[in-house]
Order: C-alpha cells, then structure tokens, then sequence
C-alpha cells in the first residue's frame, strides 16, 4: 500500500449510525408521500374510515414523522414550504 493509500484510508469517514441518517434534514426536509385510505391510516392511527378511492398526501418529516395528511399534492406541498421545509417527493 502507497503512502497515499494510506492517507486516503485514513481519511475515510465511518458510516453514518441509523439514528443519524433519521436525522439527516430533520427540520429541513419534509417528505411527499402518495397514500391509499389504509396507507394513510396505518400511518396516522388517530385516523378512522379515511375516504376510500381517493388519493391522499402525507407530509413527512425527515425521519419519517407523520406531520399532516391532505387530498391534494399541492396542499400538502404548500404545507411544507408554510412550515419552512424543502417539500420532497418519496416515490
């Protein structure tokens, strides 16, 4: 191993823990994610008979936090740029 390998090796930084890569955007990030009515109450448990054939919006936070639930993809955009997060589409 050149010296320089092993100055790059050195320099290589650990991986990040899980518990840091929840929090990677955490109060920067809100994240889009397209649901069905079970989807959406499996993620908001308060939630019961959620409107059936319709499609729902969930906002996210960063580590996948349920923050607010809306029929509409801009509404649930708009949320997140109210809230000053970067909306993220999760596909």
């Amino acid at each position: 191993m050149t010296e320089f390998e092993k100055e790059e090796k050195d320099q290589t930084p650990a991986p990040m823990t899980r518990s840091e890569f929840a929090q990677l955007g955490d109060g920067e990030v809100a994240y889009i994610r397209q649901l069905d009515a079970d989807g959406a109450e499996r993620l908001f448990p308060a939630l019961s008979d959620a409107p059936k054939g319709i499609d729902l919006f969930a906002v996210l936070g960063a580590d996948g936090t349920p923050l607010a639930l809306t029929d509409s993809r801009n509404a649930a955009i708009a949320n997140a740029i109210e809230n000053d997060l970067v909306p993220v589409s999760v596909h």
